[in-house]
């Protein structure tokens, strides 16, 4: 959706004042509990922040449900972002402060193939089916981490019918890694991930999205943690991370910002 020019001004203006307000103390650094579907964004976005408000941020990266649960467990945090439901559930809890909260971006999961090799045809469900069943090696997150493309994929193999024979098949990262990377180590043919996470590794091409009603769309959101040491400079962040420059950086990482 195109953001009018007054829209642009006000987020703008929105930006500088939660900067200011934030950093009229001193200087504050934001430790933030960030999941992997959107580091690629982050990683670029957060040094421009830094340097227009003299914050520093201190980034832990990892699975969205697993950094969720240190939340809910007290580990001491300024923001947290997640996936939507991840952040329902912590407000939910009292772990996130009501009204913190922001929408970022959304994602859907796709399959990369290594840079320069065929690309398989995963048009329709049938077409992926018969491309699953004739690959040699498969890489997605184990869905007992919890993270939403592993998850997400090991129904869609369900759904298929192809669960129990692809299990010889399937490979997957360490936690907190991208099985897109075991392409580029040439230990699977095929890797599914959010395809941001995909876009961001050197070396692989993104086939395409998983076809039909297989998607998924991923919906990631920033929250304040209750128990936040520093919230004024975390919220700040957060309006910045919906501000117009970072809704173009957002974009050009693969991601739909909200």
């Amino acid at each position: 959706m195109a953001i009018s020019a007054r829209g642009t001004a006000l987020r703008i203006v929105a930006f500088v004042l939660a900067a200011q307000q934030s950093s009229m103390v001193a200087a504050a650094e934001i430790k933030a509990l960030v999941t992997i579907g959107v580091r690629s964004s982050i990683e670029d976005l957060a040094p421009k922040f830094e340097k227009a408000s003299g914050h520093k941020i201190a980034i832990v990266f990892g699975l969205s449900a697993a950094l969720s649960k240190r939340v809910a467990d007290g580990e001491p945090a300024d923001l947290f972002i997640g996936t939507r439901e991840g952040v329902d559930g912590l407000i939910k809890a009292g772990k996130i402060s009501g009204g913190s909260d922001a929408t970022l971006a959304s994602s859907g999961v796709g399959i990369a193939a290594r840079k320069g090799s065929p690309k398989p045809d995963i048009s329709t469900p049938e077409a992926l089916k018969r491309t699953l069943l004739a690959t040699r090696a498969i890489g997605y997150g184990n869905p007992a981490a919890g993270g939403a493309a592993g998850v997400h994929f090991a129904k869609v193999l369900e759904r298929l019918g192809i669960l129990e024979d692809m299990k010889a098949k399937t490979r997957y990262p360490a936690p907190g890694a991208y099985s897109g990377s075991m392409l580029v180590s040439g230990e699977v043919d095929l890797a599914v991930q959010q395809i941001p996470e995909l876009l961001s590794i050197e070396g692989i091409d993104v086939v395409g999205p998983l076809p039909g009603d297989l998607q998924a769309i991923t919906v990631f959101a920033a929250g304040v943690p209750a128990s936040a040491k520093e919230p004024n400079a975390a919220r700040a962040l957060i309006t910045y991370l919906r501000s117009p420059e970072a809704v173009t950086i957002i974009k050009a990482k693969g991601l739909d910002p909200s």
